[in-house]
């Protein structure tokens, strides 16, 4: 790995106390330096003779700081050229034109490469302490909707399931850390679970390769209820909870579920219970696991009120352990969602910048990237 001790040298002084300035990119600037993140793009990424083939990782640099200084645009990246914030990055700044030729030269098959270049990253970082080692871990799937305007972006002008249109990408965030794994870029009509369970197989793949030794659990909601995504998860030897919709198979199997085997949750709302059961689901020849319900009665007032006694949440599982604490944590799956406000609000995920699809992955994956050099930093810090 090349390195460069440039950075560390580095003293920042202010010449007016109410000046804010980018100074705080020296941190993530200085770990991607260590990690040899720019290196890493120029040696896996190769745009052939596309008009911003040249200097790869000056380019994905720019970006990638440009994404932790607050920019939701390509446009935005100019602000890096004020005053000396060139120094405290440690690459020259290109310019937003220059970007954008860059990203609109990506197609889908570049993207992959910054797919290459995300894993070797998350190797280096967990090398260096970030990462779990030997440590069991729970990996959190989802999707999310970004949407776009305009009829001209590439997989971006198909209605989503929300009635808008967009892309729907998959992301993998590691529990508790909000490190994200490994996303994929996806056209807006795409389910949930549309390439969900080749997206689960390359991230165990990732993170064991990354150097994670310890036992994994992948949690998911109902857009990946599918015995493709199970059959993954027992291929990698990853254990699952995967919410379930209430079809009837579901409600037949609740109500074989005697009244006395209904425990009561201490720390949920009142009149709130859990229990469980077998189930067979994606087929007669696919293994038996644990259905494991939590009951609630409908709130006052509610429409519910006059029609149920209880409405039902479940899930399915192949995980040991007591049933309240595995209905708890895996309602701990909704801390994802502040994942994927940070990687809208806290970086450039609220939007895509490009008409091309490949652009549009790239811009994702970096600014992936620049997330995740903010979580390795709070995380040295921690060690």
């Amino acid at each position: 790995m090349r390195s460069s001790h440039s950075l560390d040298a580095i003293a920042v002084t202010f010449d007016d106390e109410r000046l804010v300035a980018d100074a705080g990119l020296i941190l993530p600037a200085t770990l991607a330096k260590h990690l040899g993140l720019k290196e890493l793009f120029d040696d896996h990424v190769d745009l052939g003779d596309a008009p911003g083939h040249a200097n790869v990782g000056r380019k994905a640099m720019t970006l990638i700081h440009s994404a932790l200084a607050g920019g939701d645009s390509i446009d935005d990246a100019d602000a890096l050229r004020a005053g000396s914030t060139q120094a405290v990055l440690g690459h020259t700044v290109s310019a937003p034109s220059t970007l954008g030729t860059f990203v609109r030269s990506v197609t889908w098959g570049h993207a992959r490469q910054f797919d290459k270049v995300a894993g070797l990253l998350l190797g280096r970082a967990w090398a260096a302490g970030a990462g779990p080692g030997a440590e069991p871990f729970t990996i959190d799937v989802d999707s999310s909707i970004v949407e776009t305007y305009g009829l001209k972006k590439q997989g971006g002008t198909k209605f989503t399931y929300n009635k808008v249109r967009g892309y729907h990408p998959l992301l993998a965030v590691v529990a508790g850390t909000g490190d994200v794994v490994h996303c994929r870029q996806r056209g807006g009509n795409a389910n949930s679970g549309r390439g969900a369970a080749g997206f689960i197989t390359e991230t165990f793949n990732r993170v064991r390769a990354a150097g994670a030794t310890g036992a994994i659990i992948l949690r998911a909601d109902a857009g990946f209820y599918a015995g493709t995504v199970a059959a993954a998860c027992r291929a990698a030897d990853v254990r699952f909870s995967i919410t379930v919709k209430l079809n009837p198979a579901i409600r037949k199997a609740i109500a074989t579920i005697p009244e006395d085997a209904w425990v009561a949750i201490p720390y949920f709302l009142d009149g709130a219970d859990v229990a469980e059961t077998t189930y067979r689901p994606f087929g007669k020849k696919a293994p038996l696991v644990r259905l494991i319900v939590r009951r609630t009665k409908p709130t006052p007032g509610s429409q519910l009120a006059l029609l149920v006694d209880y409405s039902f949440h479940a899930l399915v599982t192949d995980r040991q352990g007591e049933t309240i604490a595995i209905e708890a944590d895996h309602r701990r799956h909704a801390v994802v969602e502040d994942t994927i406000r940070d990687l809208k609000y806290g970086v450039g995920c609220n939007h895509m910048p490009s008409g091309r699809f490949g652009a549009n992955a790239a811009w994702l994956g970096l600014n992936v990237m620049a997330h995740c050099d903010d979580v390795h930093v709070v995380v040295a810090a921690r060690v």
